[in-house]
C-alpha cells in the first residue's frame, strides 16, 4: 500500500487500431519475428500434446542419430528437411499467436501503469488508499475521476461520467456511464473524461477483461474445443495405422532381397542405416501432418478474427459453437430497426390538405426533444419544404413541451392552438374544447396501428387535422442480411414487447423467420429451451440483468459490454462495440473457422493417399518390374522419390499457413452444398496438387549425388 501523493493517472492504451500488427498475413517479418517462438516449441513437453507432429519431432530424431552414424548426402537431406517440417508447423502457431503480441504489450502495459483509490470504508468517501490496480478485490470500491484511468471491471453505484472506450473498442466517441440501469458497467482501461464516478469491481484477481484479451490474442492456454479433440484422435488414430503399416515394410523388403538377390541394397532397403530413415521419412510423409501442423492455427485464427472484430470469447466452445448455430434470436429494437419511431408519412382527414397538416405537425413538435419529434419536423422539412424552425424565432408563441404524463406537444401561436400527441390523449383534449372527432380518424388510426405503426394525432382546437405515421424503420441491408442467414441453415427470430399485429408487420418487412411478441424474460427463456430440446443450437444478445438467464441458458450468449456485469458475466462472448448486429457476424466467423478446419483435413487425407500411391510403386519397382507400370509419375528412383516427397511434404505446410489463418472463404450455402465444394476443392487438390509437385522435385533433385 502506497502513502505518496497520487501520480498523474495511469495512461490509457492507444486505440486498438495502432495496436495491429501490420503487413497483413504474407508479412515476412511477422514469419520472421515468429522463428524465435517456433523454435521455443520444440520442446517435447509442449510437442506432445499435438500427436501427429510429436510423432515426426521423434522421427526426426531418430534420423538425426542414423544419419550421424551412418552419414551420406541422402540421409543428411532427410534429416534437414524432417526438423523443417516440425519448424514449419511450429511456425504456423507461432504467427498465428504472434499477430496479437503487439495488442498484449501494449494491454499489459496499461495494467502496470494503473492505480487505484480504494475507499477504507463504503460509507466514508473522503478517506482511501493508493494501490496499484493489480491489488484490488472482488467487491472493493473506488473512486475515478476525471482524467483518471478506470482500475478494473465493475459497476458504478455512485455518479455519472463521460468514458472514453477507445483503449478496449477502438472507437473515439465517449460514451456516458451512470449508477443504475442497463448502462452502468465500465472496464479496466478506459479513462474517464469527465466528472466522478465510484465503482464496485465485479472482476476477481487475474479475470478481467483486460486479462482476458492478454490470454485470448496471444493464445496462451487455449483450451481445444470438443470438435478439436475428436479430430486430434482421428489423427492420432490414423498416425498409429501408419507406423504399423510402414514397420511392416521392413521384412518385406528383406523378403524382396532374399527373392531377388541382384537387387542392390539401397534399393531393396536392407541397409539398416538407410532403411531406417527411408521408414520415418514414409510415416512421416503418410501420416496427416498437414492438418496437424495447422489444426492450432486455424483455432487460434479464428479467436483472432473475433478480437479484430472487437469480440471477446471466453472460451474457443464458444466460437466453435457458433460455426454450429441453426437459431438466431435477435431483439428488434437496435438490432433489426433503427430503435427510434420516423415519421413517415401524414395522412390529413377530409378537407384538411396534406401541406396543412404537415405544417400544423411541424408548428406542434418543435417543443417536443424525443426522436420521433425531431423526426417529425425533419419530414415536414423534406417532404414539402417547410423550412425548419426553432421556438426561440416565434417570441409570441406559448409552448406546450411533450411529457411522458401528458403524452403530447403543442403551441399556442397567434390565437391558435395546436396539440400533437398519442391518439387517446389529443382527441381528449380535442373534446375537451368542445370538438366531436368523426369516425374517420378512429379509422386512420386504426389502419397505420395494423400495419405495425405508430399513430400519432395532430389537432387543432375543436377539430382534429390527420395522423402522422411513425414507422419503426428497418435497418438497410436486413432482408439481404436474413436471406444470407437463411441459405445457411439458420432460422432467425425477433424478439419485441410490440404487441403481435405490429410484431407481424416488422417481421414480414425485415424478413425473419419468425417472431416472439410481448416477450418476457421468461418468454425468451422458454423459447430458447424449447429450441434446444428440438436439437438445435441457439445464439441470442442481451444486454440488462433480466437477459442474464436467457444469455446463460443459449449456446452462444453475446453481452453487450454496455450492458450489466450480471448480463457479461451470463454470456460466453462480450461485444466491446455493443452492436447487437455484431451476432451475424460472429456465427459467419464460426462457420468459417469450421469450414476451413473441414477443408484442410479433407486436402490432407487426399494429400496422404496421393503421396502413398506415389512414391510406394518408385520405390518397389527395383524389386518387382511389374510395378514399374504403377510408376506414373516416372520417378527417377526410389532416394528420389522419397526425398521429393519429404520436401513436398514440408513446403506444402508453409504454402497454407496464409490460407489457415485468413480463413477458407465463407459463402452461404446449405451442409451439403459446402461438403460437396470441399471435396471438390479440397478433396481433389489433395490429389492432385502433390502428383504435380513430387513431380517438380523430383526432376530438380535428381541429378544429386546419391540420387540416381
Amino acid at each position: 500500500m502506497s502513502t505518496h501523493v497520487l501520480p498523474s493517472p495511469g495512461k490509457a492504451p492507444a486505440p486498438r487500431k495502432d495496436r495491429r500488427v501490420g503487413g497483413g498475413l504474407l508479412d515476412p517479418e511477422q514469419m520472421i519475428r515468429s522463428l524465435p517462438d517456433a523454435l521455443a516449441k520444440l520442446n517435447p513437453v509442449t510437442m506432445w500434446r499435438n500427436p501427429v507432429m510429436f510423432t515426426v519431432e521423434i522421427g526426426a530424431v531418430f534420423t538425426t542419430v542414423l544419419a550421424i552414424a551412418d552419414p551420406s548426402w541422402f540421409a543428411w537431406a532427410i534429416v534437414v528437411w524432417l526438423w523443417l517440417t516440425v519448424i514449419f508447423a511450429n511456425l504456423a502457431e507461432a504467427v498465428a499467436e504472434g499477430r496479437g503480441k503487439a495488442q498484449a504489450a501494449t494491454l499489459r502495459a496499461a495494467k502496470r501503469d494503473t492505480t487505484a483509490r480504494r475507499l477504507r470504508s463504503r460509507d466514508d468517501r473522503t478517506r482511501w488508499d493508493l494501490i496499484g490496480a493489480s491489488e484490488l478485490q472482488q467487491g472493493d470500491h473506488v473512486i475515478v475521476e476525471a482524467g483518471e484511468t478506470v482500475p478494473g471491471d465493475g459497476d458504478v453505484i455512485d455518479g455519472i461520467a463521460s468514458v472514453d472506450e477507445s483503449a478496449i473498442t477502438g472507437e473515439s466517441a465517449p460514451v456516458i456511464r451512470e449508477s443504475g440501469g442497463d448502462r452502468s458497467a465500465v472496464t479496466g482501461g478506459t479513462k474517464v473524461l469527465s466528472d466522478r464516478i465510484i465503482v464496485r469491481i465485479t472482476q476477481k484477481p487475474g479475470e478481467s477483461f483486460v486479462d482476458r484479451m492478454i490470454a485470448l490474442v496471444e493464445g496462451a492456454n487455449r483450451q481445444k474445443t470438443p470438435n478439436e479433440i475428436a479430430l486430434n484422435i482421428l489423427l492420432a488414430a490414423l498416425t498409429i495405422i501408419f507406423l504399423v503399416a510402414t514397420a511392416t515394410m521392413q521384412p518385406l523388403a528383406i523378403f524382396s532381397k532374399a527373392v531377388n538377390p541382384g537387387v542392390p541394397d539401397s534399393l531393396a532397403l536392407t541397409d539398416d542405416g538407410v532403411t531406417g530413415i527411408v521408414l520415418v521419412s514414409l510415416v512421416v510423409c503418410l501420416i496427416p501432418t498437414t492438418i496437424g501442423a495447422l489444426l492450432s492455427a486455424i483455432g487460434i485464427a479464428g479467436m483472432d478474427r473475433l478480437v479484430q472484430r472487437n469480440v471477446l470469447a471466453m472460451s474457443g466452445r464458444a466460437v466453435e459453437a457458433a460455426g454450429d448455430v441453426s437459431t438466431l434470436l435477435l431483439d428488434k429494437t437496435g438490432t433489426i430497426t433503427l430503435g427510434n419511431r420516423q415519421a413517415s408519412e401524414f395522412v390529413p382527414v377530409n378537407g384538411v390538405t396534406e401541406r396543412e397538416l404537415a405544417e400544423a405537425a411541424q408548428l406542434s413538435s418543435l417543443a417536443d426533444e424525443t426522436p420521433e419529434g425531431r423526426s417529425i419536423v425533419v419530414h415536414a422539412k423534406q417532404a414539402y419544404g417547410l423550412r425548419e424552425r426553432r421556438p426561440g424565432e416565434l417570441a409570441h408563441a406559448a409552448w406546450v413541451p411533450f411529457t411522458a404524463q401528458t403524452r403530447m406537444s403543442g403551441v399556442d401561436l397567434d390565437g391558435r392552438e395546436i396539440r400533437k400527441g398519442a391518439a387517446t390523449t389529443v382527441m381528449k383534449w380535442v373534446r375537451d374544447t368542445g370538438g366531436h372527432p368523426s369516425d374517420e380518424v378512429g379509422h386512420l388510426v386504426d389502419g397505420i396501428s395494423a400495419s405495425g405503426g405508430t399513430p400519432l394525432v395532430v389537432a387543432e382546437k375543436g377539430r382534429v387535422l390527420g395522423v402522422v405515421h411513425l414507422k419503426d424503420v428497418v435497418k438497410e441491408g436486413m432482408r439481404e442480411r436474413f436471406d444470407e442467414m437463411r441459405r445457411m441453415g439458420i432460422r432467425t427470430i425477433m424478439i419485441t414487447g410490440d404487441n403481435p399485429l405490429t410484431a407481424k408487420a416488422i417481421a414480414d418487412e425485415a424478413g425473419v423467420d419468425d417472431f416472439l411478441a410481448e416477450a418476457t424474460p421468461e418468454d425468451k427463456l422458454a423459447l430458447i429451451r424449447k429450441e434446444q430440446k428440438g436439437g438445435r443450437l441457439v445464439a441470442m444478445t442481451g444486454d440488462g440483468t433480466n437477459d442474464a438467464p436467457a444469455l446463460a441458458q443459449s449456446d452462444v450468449g453475446v453481452a453487450m459490454n454496455t450492458g450489466t456485469s450480471a448480463a457479461k458475466e451470463a454470456g460466453n462472448m462480450v461485444d466491446l462495440d455493443s452492436n447487437p448486429t455484431k451476432l451475424i457476424e460472429i456465427v459467419q466467423i464460426g462457420k468459417q473457422m469450421l469450414i476451413t478446419r473441414g477443408a484442410l483435413t479433407t486436402f490432407s487425407i487426399a494429400n496422404d493417399i496421393a503421396k502413398y500411391f506415389a512414391i510406394i510403386p518408385a520405390m518397389f519397382a527395383a524389386v518387382h518390374p511389374g510395378l514399374d507400370a504403377l510408376n506414373i509419375m516416372r520417378l527417377a528412383s526410389p532416394q528420389s522419390a522419397i526425398l521429393a516427397a519429404v520436401i513436398f511434404n514440408a513446403l506444402v505446410i508453409i504454402a497454407l499457413i496464409p490460407l489457415a489463418l485468413r480463413g477458407v472463404r465463407y459463402r452461404p450455402s446449405s451442409a451439403s452444398k459446402l461438403l460437396s465444394r470441399n471435396l471438390y476443392v479440397y478433396g481433389l487438390g489433395g490429389i492432385v496438387v502433390p502428383f504435380i509437385g513430387i513431380k517438380l522435385i523430383d526432376l530438380l533433385i535428381q541429378f544429386l549425388p546419391g540420387m540416381s
